[in-house]
């Protein structure tokens, strides 16, 4: 209820003038220095700290010898903080779908409680990083701004990336949402970079899927995809990086041609471990899916029919 008496002026005028002092030297008195790219960023104490948290345990009181200066915020790529920077100073942001100079202005399309003439554009890779910061910073606004726009946007090209932000933070309803999406679009998702940057426990939870679109056959081989890209990164042996996911491969659904063709491969560039092969060999010789294993003949929306498909127990999902 409102103070008797009281009353509101323009809105629309105080966030503007807030907004111009977004990264604006004019009475700062904090410096930043933030990125990889080591942009310098200029903000003020009083407005941060009664507006998060997070900066007010940073920052302190007020200056002194325990603040560093500039303070280093290294790991959030200078966008995204500029985005922070200005939902805090005007409770909005301007959000795009599409990517924009840097030092850019102006418009774009599905803008979530966006404001004219707003500071630097934020794209949709970027907003991961956005609702990154928000999730850090303890900013559960900005953080449900950023997930209604993440769903409103999702495509083949940002689902991955969206997914592993979800499963890094707990963000149930997302990781469900990119889920779904790629059990729809499943040969076009496994084609992206961000398929192939996804953390061992995130691909867990697309290989256990009965609902994914597409073919054993190639779910094996963007296994063996990913896991060269991690063994490269990390330096460690293919099958190492393989060892937490590839007992989610379906093995036995494959052909004998095709089963046979994975063995002699994997001798070369061991992934599998011989065990899993040689259970899908049971499969095919007893004539029957491993009703105690359940899952490993289990067939998946996608799963194009062979023949000994149907000496398989289990239905078609």
């Amino acid at each position: 209820m409102e103070t008797p008496g009281l009353v509101h002026g323009g809105a629309e005028c105080f966030s503007k003038a807030l907004g111009s002092l977004v990264n604006n030297r004019l009475y700062s008195d904090v410096r930043f220095v933030v990125g990889q790219e080591r942009q310098e960023v200029f903000a003020h104490r009083c407005l941060l700290a009664c507006r998060c948290n997070f900066f007010q345990r940073l920052l302190g009181p007020e200056p002194g010898p325990g603040v560093p200066s500039p303070v280093v915020l290294s790991t959030i790529p200078a966008e995204a903080f500029l985005a922070v920077l200005e939902f805090l100073y005007t409770n909005s942001v301007k959000l795009h779908r599409h990517s924009v100079s840097p030092l850019g202005r102006g418009g774009g399309e599905g803008g979530l409680r966006s404001r004219e003439n707003s500071s630097t554009p934020t794209t949709a890779l970027q907003v991961l990083e956005v609702l990154t910061a928000a999730v850090e910073y303890g900013l559960e606004e900005l953080r449900e701004l950023c997930l209604g726009f993440v769903v409103k946007v999702l495509d083949v090209e940002l689902v991955c990336e969206a997914l592993q932000v979800a499963v890094t933070f707990g963000l149930g309803p997302l990781q469900e949402r990119c889920i779904t999406f790629i059990e729809a679009h499943s040969q076009e998702a496994l084609r992206t970079r961000g398929f192939l940057e996804l953390s061992a426990p995130a691909l867990l939870l697309l290989l256990r899927s009965d609902k994914l679109c597409v073919d054993e056959a190639d779910l094996v081989l963007a296994a063996r995809s990913w896991a060269r890209v991690g063994a490269a990164v990390l330096e460690r042996p293919v099958a190492e990086v393989a060892a937490p996911v590839v007992r989610e491969l379906r093995l036995a659904l494959l052909a004998p041609a095709e089963l046979s063709a994975l063995e002699e491969q994997n001798r070369r560039e061991p992934l599998i471990p011989v065990e899993q092969i040689v259970e899908a060999w049971k499969c095919h010789a007893l004539r029957r899916g491993d009703t105690a294993r359940g899952a490993s003949c289990r067939r998946r929306r996608g799963t194009l029919p062979r023949e000994h498909h149907r000496f398989l127990d289990l239905p078609l999902k």
